[in-house]
Formats: C-alpha cells, structure tokens, sequence
C-alpha cells in the first residue's frame, strides 16, 4: 500500500492549493476527492434531478462513471467519458455538490475508487472525511482551517479572477450553509480526525502553510 497524506477542512480552507503543492514537491500523485463529488452533482443537474431528492439521487450512484486522469501532472475528471474539469468549478456545481455528497450510495462509490488509487500510488488526498473515513490509516493527516470571513474573501477572489461576480455576501452564505450540510450530514460528516493536526490559516500565507506541513510530514513519515 502506497504512503498517504490526508488533508481535511471545511469550504475555501484551500485544501486543493496546498495538497497540489504538497504533492508536487513531494513527486507523487495528487487527488481531489471533491472534483469527484462535483462531477456527480454535474450529472445530477444534468439529469434534471432535484437535489432534494434522496432516491433518486441513491439511484445515481449505479450509472455513475468517473474516471480521474493526469495530463502534464495535472489532475482531469472524465465523466461518461467527457472531460469536465472546468465545467465543474462554478457556485451553482459547488453548492450542489454538498447535497450529492450527503448520499450514502454515492459516497461509497467514490470512496472505493479513491481507496483503489491510495492503495496503488503514493496519494496527497483532500477532502472533507479524508483522514476520518477515507483513508483512517493515512501516514500523515491535516486539517486546514480559517475563519469563515477569510474564507469567502478568498473564494470571492477566486471566482472573480475567473470572471465570476458573485457578491461576497452571497459567497460567505453559501459558505456557512456548506460547512453546516457538511459537518451534519449522518454519513462520514466533516469533522478532524483524532491524530490529525489542526493548522488555521487564517493569517498565513501559502507558502507559510506549505512549508509547516512539509515539516510535519518530515517528522510523520520522512520522504515518500
């Protein structure tokens, strides 16, 4: 079994920012547990499904065909065979996205693929249950956190360097009703992993959380 880095941490923690980092500068795969959760909620919407709708939602789960590739060490989600990585990446998938993730059948779906992955590469995973249920013996576990305000300034920025102008107020909601759907879903909920370490990053910049965890993982794991 491959060596595994699990980060955790609610919306706009910047998980994918530092695990991509962390697994560059460590040559090794990177996997983002989210995109995947996204690209169901894309099928959802594309189907027509209300989200609402926890059957049908459940049914989803069987005609569900997601496969992660890496071209030019970048991370690609091919749904149904279609490349939608940037498809994927808009307000309307990500608030979608928490309620797909909520359901049991899908959840268990892409936690085999991803487990599959972990077993057979040495993985930086992120997520929301990473280091609680995905993977519990991970070598080295994170969870990333900020202050609710710091984390809809960046997902402002974000969106807005793409050309997106959602308001902030509208961002920091859809934020706070993220966290909530996340931390209280009943199956495998967001929440920090007993022997994970916990770092706010408030105030720090991203080359400041880079490096504490390349010395955590040092003193976790060594090298991969």
């Amino acid at each position: 079994m491959g060596s595994s880095i699990a980060i955790d941490g609610p919306a706009g923690a910047g998980k994918s920012t530092i695990a991509k980092a962390i697994a560059k500068s460590l040559k090794i795969v990177y996997l983002d547990t989210g995109a995947m959760y996204r690209a169901a909620a894309y099928k959802a919407l594309q189907l027509g499904i209300d989200l609402l709708d926890k059957t049908n939602l459940a049914s989803l789960a069987d005609n569900l065909k997601i496969d992660v590739q890496y071209k030019n060490n970048e991370q690609r989600i091919i749904l149904d065979g279609e490349d939608i990585t940037e498809s994927i990446r808009t307000p309307e998938i990500s608030k979608a996205a928490s309620a797909v993730a909520a359901i049991p059948e899908i959840r268990l779906k892409l936690v085999d693929i991803q487990r599959s992955i972990a077993k057979k590469v040495n993985v930086v995973m992120d997520g929301r249950d990473i280091g609680t249920y995905v993977l519990p013996d991970a070598s080295v576990k994170i969870f990333l956190t900020a202050s609710v305000e710091e984390r809809a300034k960046r997902r402002y920025d974000e969106l807005h360097n793409k050309g997106i102008n959602d308001s902030y107020a509208d961002i920091l909601k859809d934020i706070e009703e993220r966290d909530y759907k996340d931390s209280t879903r009943a199956f495998a909920p967001l929440k920090k992993a007993k022997d994970a370490v916990e770092i706010d990053t408030t105030s720090m910049s991203i080359e400041e959380v880079i490096e504490r965890i390349l010395q955590i993982i040092d003193k976790g794991m060594g090298k991969c």
